[in-house]
């Protein structure tokens, strides 16, 4: 089934937002990945995007050579700017045919830190492993240059059929309709549920 290209939204400023709760309550992730295409973002940048690419002003979104637009799901950004602060590392392991093009997306979109200043989406991740070919090779290399187990890592992707990388002992979550701050607490709670970690109660003033 063809999927339709859906408008992502980056308006809101990181400080706007809090972190996913459960950054808060209990052990998280050494390194938390995400696919690309219908995962941080809702289109397939090898399909629907045609280059060259232009960014917007603001950095916000994209355009191609047609004039069509593109941008992260509105809760990404913050996400990201989340897990560097938590200093979590972040991963993305994608299997698009269009590798250059997904690079030069996360370039152009651009992301605001606590204080303000804009950076390339690209520099809030630690690793990327961009190219076609089962997702199993994307983890064996992220074990190679991270040193970290598969079980250290936690997965967002849409596709059931990479969940072939949990036979490396790596943990996925399914996300349905792109990455947000409650497919993040509920991939946490998978996470800590697959190794035996409990959440911490939080109490609040």
């Amino acid at each position: 089934m063809v999927k339709k290209t859906g408008k992502g939204s980056s308006s809101a400023e990181p400080s706007t937002i809090t972190p996913p709760s459960s950054f808060l309550d209990g052990p998280l992730p050494k390194l938390i990945v995400f696919d690309l295409d219908y995962t941080l973002w809702p289109f397939w940048v090898d399909t629907h995007v045609t280059p060259p690419l232009k960014a917007s002003p603001a950095h916000d979104s994209a355009k191609d050579r047609f004039g069509e637009s593109f941008s992260f799901y509105h809760e990404v950004p913050h996400i990201l700017h989340s897990l560097r602060e938590r200093g979590i590392k972040v991963g993305a392991a994608s299997r698009t045919s269009a590798p250059d093009l997904g690079r030069e997306m996360l370039r152009l979109l651009h992301i605001s830190d606590g204080d303000g200043k804009k950076r390339k989406a690209i520099d809030y991740f630690d690793h990327l492993e961009i190219y076609p070919g089962s997702k199993i090779t994307h983890f064996t290399k992220l074990q190679k240059s991270t040193g970290l187990r598969f079980e250290e890592m936690l997965f967002f992707d849409d596709e059931s059929r990479n969940r072939n990388v949990e036979t490396l002992g790596v943990c996925m979550y399914l996300v349905r309709d792109g990455v947000s701050k409650k497919e993040i607490n509920n991939g946490i709670k998978e996470w800590r549920k697959r190794h035996g970690h409990k959440a911490q109660t939080v109490e609040t003033e």
